[in-house]
């Protein structure tokens, strides 16, 4: 061996262990910082190719991988909109350029526009409610947007359905056709009422009546009116016709609607939506009219009061009403390999050529992770074991450096020789 190779060697070990010795700086500095993943320095040999007889000494190649597939623990906070993904999966967030993301870091705040951002100050993105309920794009970040969940203007949602559960007595007399409420005479005849309340596009309570007529053996019929159409004090007739009728037929051995009839009145609310009641659980036993469960969605104009996240990612505003409604759904990405991604400041991270390109999903599906609100995911970095890690760096620069400066004083000893 060379003493020129055994002095490059000597060097070649110390900066192998200065990068060793950096990776460990940057875990410690990080070990309290959101998402950060643990670096650590790999080793390989470097070999010079030698002849019989005589070597050539080579060195060490040093490999800096990080722990991106490596959950942090997860610290619970009282912020709904911390955030944290409990097993694999990334958030997307946005820089101000608009160039996409990866994070594990779900520290977000809301802006003074209403977005949610991390502590780098970037967004978070999610897909939309407006159009529906939202599906992810596979292989892209096409159909994201700025997670928004504050906003100024009162909303109102109108009612699109409803749920009627009752019972009609079975005794009830048969009326006339010319009777029935369907034909708005004033000589209207009906078994049974109720009426309830729906909301327009505007937000306004409409109040709806529901009336059930017995029109025949095992056979009723509902009709549904505008109460602000009422003629007064008698109801019928109403100024315009009946906005919905449905007929409704029994099974005479058990009270249950039977298998001809109809389920469900779909209404045109006066302003709004077609609202469709379900009426699958109505029933025909020996008993008084009773009705046993009444629901229609919808609500008043109000403003958005909070926030809520479920751990499919669905963020919810809930109204000054105590209504709830979703606005986004916050999409989990996935690499094939995580370990690979290219890292960068601020806690994040880039597809590269090794790690595979971005998948997306949603929370809880094809072995995504779960979302979960009100925490934040550690650093992974044990703290023990980097100064541990430290320690025998430290030890094998010092090894190293004797290498070298061995090499150095038999150098110094063969130039002596000659004189």
């Amino acid at each position: 061996m060379s003493l020129y190779g055994m002095m490059r060697t000597g060097v070649s070990g110390m900066n192998a262990q200065a990068n060793r010795l950096s990776t460990v700086a940057d875990n410690i500095a990080n070990s309290s910082t959101n998402g950060y993943k643990r670096a650590k320095t790999e080793f390989s040999t470097l070999v010079v190719p030698s002849t019989e007889g005589a070597y050539n000494s080579g060195g060490v190649t040093t490999t800096v991988r990080n722990a991106v597939s490596t959950q942090g623990v997860l610290q619970y906070t009282t912020s709904v909109t911390d955030l944290a993904i409990q097993g694999q999966g990334f958030f997307v967030v946005q820089d101000p350029g608009g160039q996409p993301f990866l994070t594990r870091a779900g520290s977000f705040v809301l802006n003074s526009e209403g977005q949610m951002v991390n502590a780098a100050g970037l967004k978070l993105m999610g897909y939309s409610f407006a159009d529906g309920e939202p599906t992810a794009t596979a292989n892209g970040f096409n159909g994201l947007e700025p997670v928004t969940v504050a906003q100024a203007e009162l909303v109102a949602t109108p009612s699109r359905n409803g749920l009627l559960k009752a019972n009609l007595p079975a005794d009830a007399a048969v009326v006339a056709p010319a009777n029935l409420p369907s034909a708005n005479a004033a000589t209207a005849e009906y078994s049974a009422k109720t009426s309830m309340v729906a909301y327009n596009n505007r937000g306004e309570q409409i109040l709806l009546d529901v009336y059930f007529t017995k029109t025949g053996t095992d056979a009723w019929e509902v009709a549904v009116y505008n109460r602000a159409d009422a003629a007064p004090n008698t109801s019928f007739p109403y100024a315009s016709g009946a906005l919905a009728t449905q007929s409704l037929t029994f099974d005479p051995a058990n009270g249950k609607l039977d298998g001809a009839s109809a389920t469900d009145i779909t209404v045109p609310v006066p302003d709004g939506d077609n609202l469709e009641i379900d009426l699958s659980s109505m029933t025909q036993l020996a008993v008084d009219f009773e009705v046993l469960d009444a629901e229609v969605d919808g609500a008043a104009p109000s403003a958005i009061e909070s926030v809520e996240i479920g751990t499919d990612g669905v963020i919810y505003a809930q109204y000054a009403d105590g209504s709830f409604r979703p606005m986004y759904k916050i999409p989990v990405a996935s690499v094939p390999s995580p370990d690979q991604l290219q890292v960068i400041s601020g806690n994040l991270f880039a597809a590269s050529p090794e790690s595979g390109a971005v998948r997306m999903g949603f929370a809880g599906q094809a072995g995504l992770g779960e979302m979960v609100s009100g925490a934040l995911e550690n650093s992974n970095v044990d703290i023990a074991e980097e100064l541990t890690s430290m320690i025998e760096s430290q030890r094998s620069y010092t090894a190293n450096s004797k290498v070298f400066q061995t090499g150095s004083d038999l150098m110094e000893l063969l130039v002596n020789l000659k004189r």
